[in-house]
């Protein structure tokens, strides 16, 4: 009786490891029947996520930008463009900056991410915070790592880049208009 209870206590874990999408069912002595499981929803890509926002108040990038001449650090709703996201995660995403490279935007203590793929192309609004900075070398690899690039583009990362970058509490990914 002992030693049963540990092959019982396996046999329930093994049990709920199981990721087939098909499961055999025995429904008599001789038969057995494939049970469809359900397949977990895909993530949307469209749509609120971290915390709800609207999209009153919100302005362009360059209002934004000009913003951020007099002070270093500016809380704003902004609008834009996702040009990538993190292929790991969704942990963060790049968004257009007219006459800049790109704005990176993180997700305050990672409470929420976007999704993988998708997002590109489409219109976003995020409140949060923007904020100049000067990103290290070793942070812009472990970027472009995320990102997918090729270990070429990593190893031509020589200098630390001075950039405006985001930390959203809340953003809305809709198609574009």
């Amino acid at each position: 009786m002992k030693n049963l209870v540990p092959v019982v206590v396996l046999s329930l874990i093994l049990g709920a490891c199981n990721n087939n999408q098909n499961v055999t069912e025995k429904i008599s002595e001789t038969e057995e029947v494939a049970v469809e499981q359900p397949v977990e929803e895909e993530m949307r890509v469209t749509g609120s996520f971290g915390e709800e926002i609207t999209e009153e108040g919100v302005i362009s990038t360059e209002e934004m930008l000009a913003q951020l001449e007099r002070a270093d650090s500016v809380k704003v709703k902004v609008n834009s463009e996702i040009l990538a996201t993190c292929k790991m995660k969704g942990c963060w995403m790049n968004v257009d900056i007219p006459g800049e490279d790109n704005m990176r935007v993180t997700f305050k203590d990672y409470g929420f991410f976007v999704p993988k793929d998708g997002a590109e192309g489409k219109n976003v609004v995020m409140e949060g915070y923007a904020k100049k900075v000067t990103t290290d070398i070793e942070t812009l690899k472990h970027f472009a790592k995320d990102a997918g690039k090729s270990q070429e583009e990593i190893d031509a990362i020589t200098e630390p880049k001075d950039e405006v970058t985001f930390v959203a509490t809340g953003v809305i990914i809709k198609d574009s208009e």
